[in-house]
């Protein structure tokens, strides 16, 4: 079969220019986590305030996500990232400008946050333009692995460079890089390939509100929704409340950096293995039944231990398997939703991932009163067995059984 179409070496370089972009918001996404509480006494606010900077992501993520997805089927990912990239990197610079100003901060954050659904939501559509179907999961958890080697810099180099320079410098270092890895994305990203990368006939979509109506009639999807919704939203509320979750059991913020980029690199590590095993194995709902089963031991970890060594293996252990789901429920909700255009099922199933912005809020809500988050992350545990069934409802999609 492969003889009959072509697959072109630049694909990697399309994919790597994505790659890098989605890298550099989630800097910018992550980047007061390990330094709360710090930060909340540079800008002279509360946790909360600070916090309210990272969940301003995915609340502006709601009432953008469908839009940007509409976009992003009509005129083409390049379009599309393009005008988030750009975004990104104008708003990067002026966070850094803002210096101590808070308001200033918090509105700048908000124009990252207007630029972040143009590139989350075209994870699916660069592989579905550029790459093989066999090689499609293996793309986005590349891409993946893009965001969550952000997420562990900005977790790491934070609390280090906060010891020799300001938070506002630190912003504005970060916002270069945001507006340089811009200008690398709109010199090398193309829309499509000189021929289609796959049969003909399989890169047909349906038209986005077409596709979008297609997408809620399938059941097995709503069950991704709501995978997403838990996966995501343990995942977001860990990150953003990180040095919240370790202070008081005497951890510090280089500790909190140091759990988070664990936590980063085992999913960095399960985002590229288990999808290219889903690949090659032609199966999802197996290895997303390990994610989340697998997920769980982590997360009791995180919630219990009191050694160090017991929580970054803790934090290594739940990164790997529950950040390694997403790609694979992302390319499943591709598959299952066909003809639904990519840039739509992708971006409702982020929609419903930054959706659980509540959970974030509903742990700060939670926690007692000595600042101990024990209670929230417990509720995660259970959300996790919860995720379980879901995924016993998810069937591997006709298409992969049939092309095994």
């Amino acid at each position: 079969m492969t003889t009959q179409y072509k697959i072109y070496p630049y694909r990697w370089v399309v994919l790597a220019a994505f790659m890098f972009i989605n890298l550099t918001i989630q800097i910018l996404w992550i980047s007061y986590a390990p330094i709360t509480g710090p930060a909340a006494e540079y800008y002279g606010v509360t946790d909360l305030q600070i916090g309210l900077l990272a969940m301003s992501f995915m609340i502006a993520f709601i009432p953008l996500s469908i839009p940007v997805s509409w976009v992003i089927d009509t005129y083409g990912f390049r379009i599309a990232v393009s005008i988030g990239a750009v975004l990104m990197g104008i708003f990067g610079i002026l966070r850094g400008l803002a210096g101590e100003n808070y308001t200033l901060v918090l509105w700048s954050t908000f124009g990252l946050a207007a630029a972040q659904p143009f590139l989350l939501n075209a994870w699916t559509k660069v592989p579905a333009n550029w790459f093989a179907i066999e090689e499609r999961a293996t793309a986005v958890g590349i891409v993946t692995l893009g965001n969550l080697i952000g997420t562990a810099l900005g977790m790491v180099l934070t609390p280090i460079l906060i010891e020799s320079t300001s938070i506002a410098t630190i912003q504005l270092i970060y916002g270069g890089i945001a507006a340089f890895s811009a200008v690398v994305f709109l010199i090398f990203a193309r829309e499509t390939p000189p021929t289609p990368p796959c049969p003909p006939g399989m890169e047909v979509r349906a038209l986005m509100l077409d596709g979008l109506k297609h997408a809620f009639t399938i059941r097995a999807f709503w069950f991704g929704l709501l995978v997403s919704f838990i996966g995501l939203g343990i995942f977001n509320g860990t990150t953003t409340w990180i040095e919240n979750i370790v202070r008081p059991r005497g951890f510090t913020p280089t500790d909190a950096g140091t759990l988070g980029a664990l936590m980063i690199v085992g999913g960095v590590i399960g985002a590229v293995v288990m999808p290219a095993l889903s690949d090659k194995q032609r199966k999802r709902q197996l290895f997303l039944y390990i994610a989340f089963i697998g997920a769980i031991p982590g997360l009791i970890g995180l919630t219990f231990a009191t050694t160090s060594t017991l929580l970054f293996g803790s934090a290594f252990v739940m990164g790997f398997f529950l950040i390694s789901a997403l790609p694979i429920a992302m390319q499943y909700a591709s598959e299952v939703t066909q003809p639904t255009p990519e840039g739509t099922s992708n971006g409702l199933i982020q929609l419903f991932g930054q959706g659980a912005v509540v959970f974030v809020y509903i742990m700060e809500a939670m926690k007692s009163a000595d600042g101990s988050f024990t209670r929230s992350l417990l509720l995660a545990v259970g959300l996790l067995v919860i995720s379980i069934f879901f995924v016993s409802q998810m069937k591997d999609p006709q298409q992969l059984v049939q092309n095994k």
